[in-house]
């Protein structure tokens, strides 16, 4: 299941979960590729304009090794690379619409007379 969760982690669930989904990137990854299937690595660097390829990368490495998403590499030229949420990811489907949920009130909380961009995901 890739890495082994720190014993310390267990003290605080909630932490040993952002652990694994926390920072920038990380639970946007997990929820493209849960709304999108399976996605290739110029697709998900096209939904996340401004993550470099370098952190796109690293943030896949370590989902890969938590469990949370698959990569699949095809032996063609040129490569292709597609990566998947695994079923262990999947469970994080319920937390992630919830984010979602509370985000989407957030914003609309904040910025009523603000007009949301074109690229707000609802």
């Amino acid at each position: 299941m890739g890495e082994s969760c720190d014993p310390a982690d267990m003290r605080c669930p909630v932490e040993a979960t952002l652990n694994v989904i926390g920072g920038k990137w990380k639970a946007v990854l997990v929820w493209h590729l849960l709304e999108g299937g399976v996605l290739r690595f110029g697709e998900l660097r096209r939904l996340l304009p401004g993550i470099t390829q370098k952190m796109l990368t690293q943030q896949l490495r370590e989902l890969e090794a938590a469990g949370v998403i698959s990569r699949t590499v095809y032996a063609e030229v040129p490569p292709r690379v597609e990566y998947a949420v695994t079923a262990h990811g999947r469970s994080l489907r319920p937390l992630l619409e919830a984010m979602h949920a509370w985000g989407l009130q957030h914003c609309l909380q904040r910025d009523d007379d603000i007009a949301m961009p074109q690229n707000f995901v609802m």
